[in-house]
């Protein structure tokens, strides 16, 4: 009995050949690929990509004409009020109302307060009736005087009875002048039971309140003092305070000397 015994399979050397040719291949363009890469890295943004052309700068057109262009000079300052006063009493009174609110605008004479008035009202039409009753003693002296006058001249007066009816005139003359003055003296002091705005302007915190006693002052004392009921303080026109570099003052003089200088604050 034969046996077959199978002869290892020989390999052919083409078939060798065409399994090495793409190892061969991938082997040779691995360097090609890695120099293309390292090219591409080291190369520049436009040789990767070109760029953008930049865009159209706009262009606006206008015509040229001369005209007078203004200097500024810029500086810190502090606008202030041009005029401000403290209304103070000229009598010592207790207030009876109070006509104002804090931080309102006033204009000049308007009533903020008003005291109490009975007093000066008393005192004035004291001094009103000695007025009229001087001048009705002023009135019979000068009817008594008319009187002796033409006696006089006939011989049935004395003539010092005319002499001395002519100087009771003078003094009653004399005392219905001071009789005026006490009038003018009790009105004025009357008036000052209210206390009016001295300006336009705008009103600060009152001080005082209703039922509070006012003293009579002439002093420049602090504004919280008893005697002082508001603070006014003047608004148009107003003062503006600022400095400016030492190297502007002569512009700033030859500016004044044409005319007036705006101030924008």
């Amino acid at each position: 009995m034969s046996t077959f015994s199978p002869s290892p399979l020989v390999e052919r050397p083409a078939a060798k050949r065409a399994r090495r040719l793409p190892l061969w291949i991938g082997l040779g363009a691995a360097p090609a690929i890695v120099a293309g890469w390292l090219v591409w890295q080291h190369a520049g943004p436009g040789f990767r990509a070109a760029p953008k052309p930049p865009p159209p700068i706009p262009v606006v057109t206008a015509t040229v004409r001369a005209q007078n262009f203004p200097i500024v000079l810029t500086g810190i300052g502090n606008v202030m009020a041009l005029n401000s006063a403290t209304v103070r009493s000229m009598v010592t009174e207790s207030i009876v109302s109070i006509d104002f609110s804090d931080g309102q605008f006033v204009k000049k004479g308007q009533v903020l307060a008003q005291l109490e008035p009975s007093t000066y009202q008393a005192l004035l039409d004291q001094a009103e009736a000695n007025l009229a009753r001087d001048q009705a003693h002023l009135a019979n002296a000068r009817t008594n005087l008319g009187r002796y006058v033409p006696l006089e001249r006939q011989g049935f007066a004395p003539e010092q009875q005319v002499t001395t009816q002519e100087a009771q005139v003078a003094q009653l003359e004399a005392s219905i002048k001071a009789d005026e003055a006490a009038v003018a003296y009790a009105k004025t002091q009357l008036g000052y039971t209210k206390l009016v705005a001295p300006f336009d302007g705008f009103a600060g915190i009152r001080l005082l309140d209703v039922g509070n006693i006012i003293h009579s002052s002439t002093s420049r004392g602090s504004p919280s003092e008893p005697n002082a009921l508001v603070v006014i303080n003047q608004v148009d026109p107003i003062s503006v305070m600022f400095a400016l570099a030492s190297t502007d003052i002569r512009a700033m003089q030859e500016a004044l000397a044409k005319g007036p200088v705006k101030a924008i604050a």
